[in-house]
């Protein structure tokens, strides 16, 4: 796949912005939308107005989607923590880009530039700074880190600087540019399937609300509460310059990616649940990808190394 030079790049791509407020908008409709959806899906609960298939289409999209994010949009294309194929790169970006969590080269760039200024000025979505002293502070930071950014700095990293790989990359940018389409295209997908299991119509608008809609409001907050939860709460046992804690309960429905200490200490490692018990289903799908070809080199810390920075710590 041919490439392009930064000097032939858009402009936008050149240099990082602020949020028009088309963006704003957007962003807070898809806040408020499938919040809505989730009220509605609650109501029509109480009414026995939901089907096995609903359930079963909510999960599946939601763990397709979810790797997306886990193994693609992060551990992949963010930190390179193993290598694949560039048709495998583009169906983990494109399934990535279903989960409607902004585009990939927006959410790689957002997200380096976490790692390069965690938990200080420049951090798009810490809960630590600039919020104020206190309980007020600290409040003002929980909602900053968890939805208030995607208001404010969500989507202005600067991408020529933070993802510069995708960008040149021809595919990439393709894939980046009809974000909205694989967003909707994620929430009509399910609404096709509600169809074809039912035969009815009512089917295609279940579908739509459980595995379109409700499911994009439970994974949007689970994603976000790695950036609030995993920055404030939990557990740390590594040596590292920020607020990064290991949050167990959030393990399972996070794939693996609650383990947010873990990744701080070690951003390269594939592996996030470095200890047995750490449950990490992300792992896991890169291990069989691994067993089957699809992907080699896979970056794991050996235990060495985890025990010198335990030691480290003091």
């Amino acid at each position: 796949m041919s490439t392009a030079t930064v000097e032939t790049l858009p402009a936008d791509l050149v240099a990082g912005h602020g949020m028009s407020r088309g963006q704003r908008i957007g962003n807070l409709l898809a806040v408020i939308i499938p919040f809505a959806a989730v009220i509605l899906a609650i109501v029509l609960t109480w009414n026995s107005l939901v089907g096995w298939h609903d359930l079963a289409l909510m999960a599946a999209m939601y763990v397709v989607t979810g790797l997306g994010i886990t193994i693609g949009f992060h551990r992949l294309l963010t930190h390179r923590a193993f290598q694949t194929s560039k048709p495998m790169e583009y169906v983990f970006a494109v399934l990535g880009s279903m989960a409607v969590e902004g585009s990939v080269d927006h959410w790689v760039a957002d997200h380096r530039k976490h790692h390069a200024h965690t938990d200080v000025e420049g951090d798009p979505h810490s809960p630590h700074v600039g919020h104020g002293d206190g309980f007020r502070g600290a409040v003002r930071g929980l909602l900053h880190a968890h939805m208030g950014w995607m208001l404010s700095e969500q989507g202005g990293a600067q991408r020529t600087k933070y993802a510069k790989d995708l960008i040149e990359d021809r595919g990439m940018r393709w894939i980046s540019k009809k974000f909205h389409l694989l967003a909707t295209a994620s929430l009509l997908l399910p609404a096709a399937l509600g169809w074809l299991i039912t035969g009815r119509f009512t089917g295609a608008l279940t579908g739509f609300l459980w595995g379109g809609l409700v499911r994009v409001f439970l994974l949007h907050h689970v994603t976000w509460s790695i950036n609030s939860v995993c920055h404030f709460f939990g557990r740390r046992r590594f040596a590292t310059d920020d607020y990064s804690t290991n949050v167990a309960w959030l393990s399972l429905i996070s794939f693996g990616e609650s383990w947010h200490h873990n990744h701080h200490a070690f951003p390269r490692s594939a592996v996030h649940g470095l200890r047995r018990r750490e449950i990490d289903p992300s792992a896991a799908v890169i291990w069989v990808l691994e067993k089957v070809g699809l992907i080699w080199n896979v970056t794991r810390i050996p235990h060495d190394r985890q025990e010198a920075r335990l030691a480290a710590r003091g």
